[in-house]
């Protein structure tokens, strides 16, 4: 008799209103060799996890939407296996795919999180290699600097970064596969952010615990209406949490002026916004949100 394969990863998607996208996301990875699909509903209006029923795939309630990283950590707790793969229910991973970011973990010790090419619905590729954020490119983006200085951009565009293996500063968490016995020596995902920055927190945290990023442009992610989506309802989100980053990672002034800078970005976009209202309503609520007195811990 043959023995079963042996389970490598563990894949979380953790769903949120996803009726649409979830049963897409899960079906290529469902019963694959040596994956379990475990989908964590947040509490969900929607509860789309009937759209998964037949499926071979693990679901568990939360019991509350207590955000993204939240829902990692959930999902992650209810399995066991050596890799860990993030995947949002709006992107498609096949398992060749998966299988060439393991290879690219195992084929490298230092490493401990590895990041496809993620491709948008025309095919072009998006931009999920990203550097850090500073002050200066916090600065430069509210006033579009960055577009005259790539250097100060926190997305990578350069076409040749995408062609061949890297070491990106973080990787986008839309699919981000990390080895576990470093997510459990982080203490999991940081539930502090409750959508946005989690990904570049947890990669933060890998480089400061001696390990590295990896990218691997053989392995390529299918992001669906990444591109075309109006997320301006997120804005206030976004930008929430790039000032709960900044205060964790820096101290009491430069989190202080990096919150301004990013007020100062919303500001800025709002007025560039004027001929798109909801766009501007989005951007003039995340004002709101990062000029309230901070209530989280730094």
């Amino acid at each position: 008799m043959t023995a079963p394969f042996p389970l490598l990863v563990d894949v979380v998607v953790v769903s949120y209103n996803s009726r649409p996208t979830l049963r897409d996301c899960v079906a290529p990875l469902a019963g694959a060799p040596g994956v379990r699909v475990i989908v964590v509903d947040n509490a969900s209006p929607d509860d789309a996890t009937d759209t998964v029923a037949d499926l071979e795939a693990t679901v568990v309630h939360s019991g509350r939407n207590g955000g993204f990283s939240f829902g990692c950590n959930i999902g992650a707790a209810a399995g066991d296996a050596p890799y860990v793969l993030l995947l949002n229910p709006d992107a498609r991973l096949a398992p060749e795919d998966l299988q060439r970011l393991i290879g690219a973990l195992e084929a490298d010790p230092s490493a401990a999180v590895a990041g496809p090419v993620i491709v948008e619905d025309d095919g072009s590729p998006a931009p999920s290699q990203r550097r850090f954020p500073t002050l200066p490119s916090t600065l430069a983006q509210a006033l579009f600097v960055h577009r005259l200085l790539p250097r100060l951009d926190e997305l990578i565009h350069d076409p040749a970064a995408y062609a061949t293996p890297g070491t990106p500063d973080w990787v986008s968490g839309a699919c981000l596969l990390i080895r576990r016995s470093v997510l459990t020596e982080l203490g999991g995902m940081d539930e502090r952010f409750f959508l946005y920055c989690e990904d570049t927190d947890i990669c933060r945290r890998v480089w400061d615990a001696g390990h590295r990023v990896r990218f691997e442009p053989a392995a390529r992610a299918r992001h669906v209406g990444g591109a075309s989506g109006d997320r301006s309802g997120l804005r206030p989100v976004l930008a929430a949490s790039r000032v709960a980053y900044a205060r964790k990672r820096r101290g009491r002034l430069a989190a202080a002026l990096e919150a301004l800078a990013v007020g100062l970005g919303e500001a800025v976009h709002a007025l560039a916004k004027l001929h798109r209202p909801a766009q501007r309503r989005g951007h003039l609520a995340a004002l709101r949100a990062v000029t309230r007195p901070a209530t989280g811990a730094s």
